[in-house]
């Protein structure tokens, strides 16, 4: 595949690179998920600073005209760095649902304030009945006598969602639970009457919330976009946020690679480097394969990000997620048992990459999940 960068976008990735080599050592991401928050909030000003958080918004909302190949440049590096500030919530996720869902007016009013690095947002819409069907919606909205709504329910693992200053939260206004109509987005805020929220870490060294909602009252200019069809933006911004995905996880990747291709070098045993050993070039070799296989798909998502044919897209994307989950599996797997005991260690970065791997693969479905829709749809190119 023929994927060049204009020189634009290297501009960006090189500046990217620099800012987390400089700023994004493995003993400096520990100080930051050790604060409050769990990330950096100098460095979130040095995002809004240098543009990275609104590369991907049209200028004419207030962003700086890039689109998904400027966010895939930006996921890579964050990948590599492993870094923990909530740029796939705010900017990735809640940036396409305000793209793709909200009116001309909100995104005048959001999306400035994201570039500034003013707002912060989180998509609450995963229940714990759910699973990964996106259209499974029990949080209730229902119209109260002036206009309103009021909300009633539960989410879980809103990722970020104990830092965010404001919430996209889906609700059901009509309809059975798992209808695809009847299904409306809200914009709320974090510290509203009858929010409530409990923060925790995740496994990978990321901080979710679960939040619950008790007769929390929202005005009717806090619909976003449509009042009663939301489900085909939320589809759109999940396929969006897995092509960011994959170009996360092919950076976490490509530093668990060159982490255990230096170790190879570096360690000895029985008097030599055990990079000697045939059956470890040989394993380091399908390691290689296995990224560079990711990569390849990693591009096909960015360029199909923004495919208006929700068909199309939804089986490019299963088809990605299903590639990135089993190289993922594979580059860790192989990174973490080369490296030995000091893989399993805190100290290490290895084992914090696999972690970060194995959350990518089982967000919005792991590779068995997307497999089994590819062939439910009979075939990627039918």
């Amino acid at each position: 595949m023929d994927f060049e960068l204009n020189p634009e976008q290297e501009l960006l990735r090189d500046n990217v690179a620099r800012l987390m080599k400089d700023r994004y050592g493995f003993e400096a991401r520990k100080t930051y998920q050790a604060s409050p928050h769990g990330w950096s909030e100098a460095l979130w000003r040095d995002y809004a600073e240098m543009g990275l958080l609104g590369a991907p918004f049209a200028e004419a909302d207030g962003g700086f005209g890039g689109g998904a190949v400027e966010t895939m440049i930006v996921m890579e590096q964050f990948g590599k760095a492993l870094a923990l500030e909530p740029y796939l919530q705010t900017v990735v996720l809640c940036g396409a649902l305000l793209r793709h869902g909200a009116s001309d007016k909100q995104r005048a009013e959001l999306i400035g304030a994201i570039a500034a690095g003013e707002l912060r947002l989180s998509f609450a819409h995963m229940e714990k009945q759910s699973g990964f069907d996106l259209n499974d919606v029990a949080l209730s909205a229902v119209k109260d006598g002036g206009g309103g709504f009021v909300l009633n329910g539960e989410k879980t693992l809103v990722g970020q969602g104990d830092s965010a200053n404001k919430l996209i939260v889906s609700a059901r206004l009509s309809g059975a639970r798992r209808d695809r109509d009847g299904i409306v987005l809200f914009l709320v805020d974090a510290d509203a009457p009858g929010v409530s929220r409990r923060g925790y870490p995740t496994q990978d060294g990321q901080r979710a919330a679960e939040i619950g909602f008790a007769d929390v009252r929202v005005a009717p200019h806090d619909i976003l976009g449509s009042p009663d069809g939301a489900l085909p933006a939320i589809e759109r911004a999940v396929d969006e946020t897995i092509a960011a995905l994959a170009a996360e996880a092919v950076g976490a990747m490509s530093e668990a690679l060159t982490m255990t291709v230096d170790y190879l070098k570096t360690r000895k045993q029985f008097g030599v480097t055990i990079g000697s050993f045939q059956a470890l070039q040989h394993r380091a070799a399908d390691m290689t394969v296995a990224l560079e296989q990711a990569r390849s798909m990693m591009y096909l998502a960015a360029m199909m990000a923004g495919e208006d044919d929700a068909e199309e897209r939804a089986k490019t994307m299963s088809a990605v997620k299903a590639q990135i989950g089993r190289s993922a599996k594979f580059i860790g797997q192989q990174a973490v048992q080369m490296h030995g005991g000091i893989a399993m260690t805190y100290e290490y970065k290895a084992g914090h990459l696999f972690k970060r791997l194995t959350m990518i693969d089982t967000a919005y479905g792991d590779a068995d999940v997307h497999v089994r829709r590819l062939a439910d749809r009979s075939s990627l190119f039918a």
